[in-house]
């Protein structure tokens, strides 16, 4: 019976010791867990505010490592200034800008991102940051300005040469175009040159305003009469010679000559029935053979003209 009671005291003390035991093992755990609590809510960081976008900012420690901080509607930012009687403000998220030393406080997610609880800073520290974004973006701002005037010089640039590129071909074009002028005028003089063996049977001079190339009214019976003249020769041949003062351009001078030399000989055709067969090629001889001085009025007027002859062959007509 003694030793029963033995044995019954002996489980009791081990059932104890037992759950002894057990509730140090929780009380640990629970410890453990409120120390880990503990450390995460009292996590802090401090740095410079390396950049800014929305909701994220990087903290830039004095090792050099750079930390991501997490902003929430919850983040308290204050601005703290003293030292034994420290005053706080409480500020908007927009102060915390890139150059501005911080301290924060919160807690580290399975990314080492922290979530901030609160974000402090001095004010002394803020307008110091503030001052060097002042001076930052007019810099940012004066860079940009001159990088499209750069661009705006170089699209001018560019116009520039391509309209210089277009003059440059307008002018040969122009020269090219005076060339066939002299060459044809080389060619009409040459042609006419080589009638010497005809007789001038009759002549009309039809002269023209300045920039004119219709034939004035009273040109037209005189014409009239020439082509009258010239059914009744035998053999005839007419000759047209337009010419243009010195007044203006070669190429716009040798364009009114050629223009009038061509009216008159239309009206040869058209008025006074005259074959195309018995019509030499209309010369436009431009501004040769000048018979006044371009320096006068009159004399302008002198030479803007187109001469007709009737010619006839020596040979038919016996000398």
């Amino acid at each position: 019976m003694k030793q029963h009671l033995q044995l019954n005291d002996f489980r009791r003390e081990d059932l104890i010791m037992k759950k002894s035991t057990t509730v140090a093992s929780l009380i640990f755990a629970a410890c453990a867990l409120v120390a880990i609590a503990a450390f995460a809510q009292s996590a802090q960081l401090q740095g410079i505010i390396d950049a800014r976008k929305g909701a994220t900012m990087m903290i830039k420690s004095a090792d050099g490592t750079t930390t991501p901080v997490l902003l929430t509607d919850g983040t308290q930012v204050e601005e703290v200034e003293g030292g034994l009687h420290m005053r706080k403000k409480q500020m908007g998220m927009t102060a915390l800008i890139p150059g501005l030393p911080v301290q924060v406080q919160g807690s580290y997610n399975a990314q080492n991102q922290m979530t901030a609880d609160t974000v402090k800073f001095k004010a002394s520290d803020l307008k110091t940051a503030q001052d060097i974004q002042a001076g930052v973006a007019p810099a940012e701002q004066q860079l940009q300005a001159q990088q499209q005037e750069m661009a705006q010089q170089q699209q001018d640039l560019q116009q520039q040469q391509a309209k210089l590129q277009q003059e440059q071909q307008e002018q040969q074009a122009e020269a090219a175009k005076i060339a066939a002028n002299k060459a044809a005028i080389a060619a009409a003089n040459k042609r006419f040159g080589e009638l010497g063996e005809y007789n001038i049977l009759g002549e009309v001079t039809v002269l023209f305003g300045n920039g004119k190339v219709a034939i004035d009214p009273q040109y037209k019976p005189q014409l009239q009469q020439l082509a009258d003249k010239a059914k009744t020769i035998d053999a005839y041949v007419i000759q047209v010679k337009g010419y243009a003062s010195a007044v203006g351009s070669a190429a716009l001078n040798q364009k009114l000559s050629t223009e009038r030399a061509d009216n008159v000989t239309a009206f040869l055709e058209e008025q006074g029935h005259i074959p195309l067969t018995n019509i030499l090629a209309p010369g436009a001889m431009g501004t040769s053979r000048q018979v006044a001085p371009d320096n006068t009025t009159e004399g302008q007027a002198d030479n803007r003209r187109v001469v007709v002859r009737i010619l006839q062959n020596k040979g038919i007509a016996g000398n």
